[in-house]
């Protein structure tokens, strides 16, 4: 433990007893995600909302056509992002994600603010997602044909009426997590191949009833102030809020990265993946480069459909076949898209439940938060992550903090980019099993176009990240300084064996991983 510092500055986290507690602690999670399975989460995370509601969005009220360009810069920022959480994933395949990488990179205090970050992002995720789920409930009852009763239609908008509706999806896939359900890798298989048929109907069929005249202005002139709240570059530079012209293009990029979360939380996941030096970088990279691919594409058809001011809806791809084309294939989309959406919900409660439990087995949350239940899940952890988003997904005002998931994400990317540069020089022997090309040029273009998507963000985005961040530095002063496992294990009749591994030499090689069947498991193992 001589790289611990226990005096109250900067504790690092080393990363042999990081890789340690992954093979000895009681509370671990089961290597079963091999590279497909892993794409496949990946893409069951990353098809959602993002294509499904927020391209039509931006398109009407930020970028116009060129919304396509937007796609295009979002994919640049995260493939940067995501050559960094290859290397720090197959470096150190533990359930906290770059909650982890933070803590062997930079210490304590910086782990927990990127965790706390994270918790945010997945919060506003599954909050998010769950409402525009509800929209597009109602948009394939209404095309079926089936009559909704005013006091389920009026509270399943995006952004009106009480959530109540997106409420209890998530409670429904919260208990699911909690009780340690194993969805069979052919089942999400099937529902990621639906949202996969769903954007390929949207590209194959909408490119039939394109009209061409809809791209144009591509950059439609700049609406001074038309955006309803300024970006902290605009503000810099002396702007009021503007809408589209080449400003609205970043704008809105700076929203889009939303679509392409889900690569990232692959390295939540990489605790429980098998081979993860090679499975994890090789997932992550690929379902970047489809993603991209598709939504390029599905973004090109979309804006060609109809005029872009017609895409604000809360089922904005539904409602523009529909408008165009035949009515099956809005009805195929819709059912599409909410399998899609439920996956989507489904997957970032599992990666909320996994950081909690990374951050509660360290000490830093209540240790109650990584306990293993009896239904082999970490039940508490899952419980408190569904309460958490339920309760924000019954808030009408959820529909506008897009941006706040977004910016908590670039904000772990920009800690990735910067651990990537940290270790390779603190820390040059760690066995890696994928490394970033020209270390340290692209990690700092990675930071460079991190910050300036954030910087597209509003200041009221920042304001309310601020306010998130410093409730929860007070939270670690008040508890988690003072529990951390770190420190207790400097005092042996501290320790608490439970959740810290026993003290190993370091010199023992690590176990292999167990054999696990193949399935995905929704929660962590138990080992006595």
């Amino acid at each position: 433990m001589a790289d611990v510092d226990i005096g109250g500055r900067a504790r690092r986290l080393p990363p042999e007893l990081a890789l340690l507690r992954i093979s000895n602690a009681r509370h671990r999670l089961p290597a079963v995600f091999g590279t497909g399975l892993l794409i496949i989460l990946a893409l069951g995370v990353m098809i959602g909302a993002g294509i499904f509601s927020l391209a039509g969005t931006q398109a009407a009220t930020m970028a116009g056509p060129a919304v396509i360009v937007s796609f295009v810069v979002a994919a640049a920022v995260c493939l940067l992002a995501g050559l960094s959480y290859a290397e720090l994933s197959s470096t150190l395949p533990t359930a906290g994600g770059a909650y982890t990488f933070a803590y062997v990179a930079f210490g304590e205090v910086w782990a927990w603010i990127v965790g706390w970050a994270l918790v945010l992002e997945l919060l506003v995720a599954a909050a998010l997602v769950s409402r525009v789920w509800a929209a597009y409930l109602m948009s394939t009852l209404d095309g079926l044909g089936v009559g909704v009763p005013s006091f389920v239609a009026d509270h399943s908008a995006v952004g009106t009426g009480t959530g109540w509706v997106a409420a209890s999806l998530v409670i429904v896939l919260a208990l699911l997590v909690m009780a340690g359900t194993k969805l069979s890798g052919r089942v999400l298989a099937l529902i990621v191949m639906s949202k996969l048929i769903a954007v390929v109907l949207v590209i194959v069929v909408g490119a039939r009833y394109v009209d061409t005249s809809n791209y144009t202005p591509f950059v439609p002139q700049v609406d001074s102030g038309g955006g309803t709240r300024g970006t902290v570059l605009q503000s810099i530079l002396g702007g009021s809020g503007d809408a589209f012209g080449v400003t609205g293009i970043f704008t809105a990029a700076g929203v889009i990265v939303f679509a392409f979360i889900g690569f990232d939380l692959i390295a939540t996941a990489a605790e429980g993946a098998k081979n993860p030096r090679r499975t994890v970088p090789r997932a992550m990279l690929a379902s970047i480069a489809i993603v991209t691919v598709l939504y390029v594409a599905m973004a090109t058809v979309l804006v060609g459909l109809r005029p872009y001011e017609e895409l604000g809806t809360d089922a904005p791809v539904s409602d523009a076949l529909r408008a165009v084309g035949p009515g099956w294939s809005a009805d195929v989309i819709n059912v599409g898209a909410l399998l899609g959406l439920t996956t989507v919900v489904l997957v970032v409660l599992i990666a909320q439940s996994r950081v909690l439990f990374a951050m509660a087995r360290d000490g830093l949350l209540p240790r109650g938060l990584a306990r293993i239940g009896a239904a082999s899940s970490p039940s508490r952890a899952a419980l408190l992550a569904g309460l958490a988003a339920a309760a924000l997904a019954l808030d009408p005002g959820t529909a506008s903090r897009e941006q706040l998931l977004v910016l908590g994400t670039l904000f772990a990317f920009a800690f990735c980019a910067v651990g990537v540069v940290v270790l390779r020089r603190s820390q040059p022997d760690l066995e890696r099993g994928f490394r970033v090309p020209l270390v340290p040029l692209v990690p700092i273009v990675s930071l460079i176009a991190t910050v300036w998507l954030s910087l597209n963000l509003s200041w009221t985005t920042w304001r309310n990240f601020a306010i998130w961040m410093i409730f929860g530095l007070v939270l670690y002063v008040a508890h988690g300084r003072r529990h951390s496992g770190l420190a207790k294990s400097a005092a042996p009749e501290q320790r608490d064996e439970s959740v810290w591994p026993p003290e190993i030499e370091l010199s023992e090689p690590l176990p292999p991983p167990e054999p696990m069947a193949p399935v995905v498991q929704l929660a962590g193992k138990h080992r006595a």
